[in-house]
């Protein structure tokens, strides 16, 4: 191991990376010191998960070299990177939802004693991990139930548990809040400590800044700027990613109408996760949820659309009472949601983009109770031109970036001309392009008069486009904001009374 933490632990020189006849990656170069946190920015679509995944070993490059501790470097799969001391955590979730939280951790290199697995040991020290990031959960119980937010600290406590040397993390904030953030950023710091490099991912700007020793800035598959410090305006790093000035983040949103179209009136879940919840939504507003995590927002928006049960309370539509208890009684009364993993909740990702549209909207391509290809692509191709998703009718889903694969779950619940829209963490994992497309689209829906519920772990994003903002706290509404009185100090004072 390098003494001198001057000297890369991991140096890329020259990667480039094609898929057929596409250059992906065109000649990165990008070193990584002992003991420092490179940010690794850029638009979806930029390289980054690409350079992630060659330097972890799931794919190889197409030329170039990579050195590791001073010596060439060429992980042919994912195991030999991690026997060298290269760890990863993944944007999107690969626990296992029928083994326990500890098998989950140390999955692949299971603790032994006397060639049998050591479950006390294992357990043990999967219990440690999490509590380093303030999980306090039986390592005993299923992952299978937990919330976004629990399986990505899982992930993180996986990753922790290598004993790496460099760690790569691709968006490990995404579904946390300000706690889970803070302690996080506490392993970070101790990591650094040890002479840990770390490879940090995000499209949380501001955090950046408080995490990164240095950014790299990648676009369209190169590497178009390095700042040597992360003291820079995020105006600069943002104009960086997309290679034009950046006006502005969130667009004006209207004043809503006098009309209350939603109400929520006592609202308790059968699962127990928020109680006696009340709030009204108006015609063309747009109501955000603020909260830290488990607070019960995410529970909440699902009682609401009919995918979680409720015990008590009512919901109203125009006066009238629709407390749903099922999905399809929200739906066909106008009420949709958006959910927070697009991924698992929002599509079918190894079917096309035009049978996403379909399953959504059955009555509009169904001509006399058959489903045709030539109406189902004709369907989807409105839906597609009309909000801007990249991507053609024919391609799967999983084929898409992120925002595009966001912008589908939008679309195709917007084709139903729904009253209410609810959309649980509508820019998670997605880049200031596309994030910046989607606000758009909200602020768009609510001059139409449509009632839009917007529920975020990012406060900025909740600040930015809510003309009020209700704010949870261990299953209760701790209070209702006007924009005017919303900031991260009231926002925070309630988030934790």
């Amino acid at each position: 191991m390098m003494d001198d933490t001057s000297l890369p632990i991991l140096s890329l020189r020259n990667i480039r990376k094609s898929f057929g006849p596409i250059e992906v990656l065109h000649g990165i170069d990008l070193d990584v010191r002992p003991g420092e946190v490179v940010a690794l920015l850029g638009e979806n679509g930029a390289g980054k998960s690409t350079v992630s995944n060659i330097v972890s070993g799931t794919i190889l490059p197409s030329s170039g070299e990579m050195t590791w501790q001073g010596a060439p470097f060429a992980p042919a799969n994912p195991r030999e990177a991690i026997d060298a001391g290269v760890g990863m955590i993944h944007q999107e979730l690969l626990l296992l939802p029928h083994l326990s939280i500890a098998e989950n951790v140390f999955v692949g290199r299971y603790p032994k004693k006397a060639g049998v697995v050591d479950r006390k040991t294992m357990e043990e020290r999967a219990h440690a991990g999490l509590q380093r990031l303030g999980l306090d959960v039986s390592p005993r119980r299923l992952v299978q139930g937990l919330s976004t937010a629990n399986q990505q600290l899982i992930e993180i406590a996986k990753a922790l548990t290598l004993n790496a040397r460099l760690l790569i993390l691709d968006e490990p904030t995404a579904a946390l809040g300000g706690d889970e953030t803070t302690k996080l950023f506490e392993q970070i710091e101790r990591l650094k400590q040890d002479g840990v490099g770390i490879v940090y991912i995000s499209h949380r700007l501001e955090e950046i800044k408080q995490i990164a020793d240095r950014i790299v800035v990648m676009r369209d598959g190169e590497k178009v700027q390095e700042f040597d410090s992360a003291d820079v305006p995020v105006r600069t790093i943002v104009e960086a990613m997309v290679g034009r000035s950046l006006d502005r983040m969130f667009p004006d949103i209207p004043t809503p109408q006098n009309e209350t179209v939603l109400e929520v009136r006592e609202l308790s879940s059968a699962l127990g996760s928020f109680s006696e919840v009340s709030f009204s939504v108006a015609k063309g507003e747009i109501f955000g949820i603020a909260g830290l995590v488990g607070a019960g927002r995410t529970e909440l928006v699902r009682a609401i659309t009919g995918v979680d049960p409720i015990s008590g309370g009512q919901v109203l539509l125009d006066g009238r009472d629709i407390s749903p208890r099922k999905p399809w009684d929200a739906i066909r009364n106008g009420i949709v949601l958006v959910p927070e993993d697009r991924k698992q909740q929002g599509l079918v990702l190894s079917h096309s983009i035009a049978e996403n549209f379909a399953y959504a909207n059955m009555n509009q391509v169904a001509t006399r109770g058959w489903v045709t290809k030539s109406k189902t692509r004709e369907f989807a191709e409105r839906g597609i031109e009309t909000f801007g998703v990249k991507g053609q009718s024919h391609q799967n889903a999983d084929e898409m970036s992120g925002g595009n694969q966001q912008k589908t779950v939008i679309a195709k619940w917007l084709a139903r001309n729904p009253r209410v829209v609810v959309l649980d963490e509508p820019t998670r994992g997605i880049d200031v392009g596309a994030r910046s497309s989607i606000y758009d689209i909200i602020v768009g829906l609510a001059r139409e008069g449509v009632s839009v519920i917007v529920v975020s772990s990012d406060l900025e994003e909740v600040l930015g486009v809510s003309n009020r903002v209700m704010v949870m706290a261990q299953g209760k509404r701790a209070g209702i904001l006007n924009r005017e009185d919303a900031n991260d100090v009231s926002v925070m004072e309630l988030a934790t009374m």
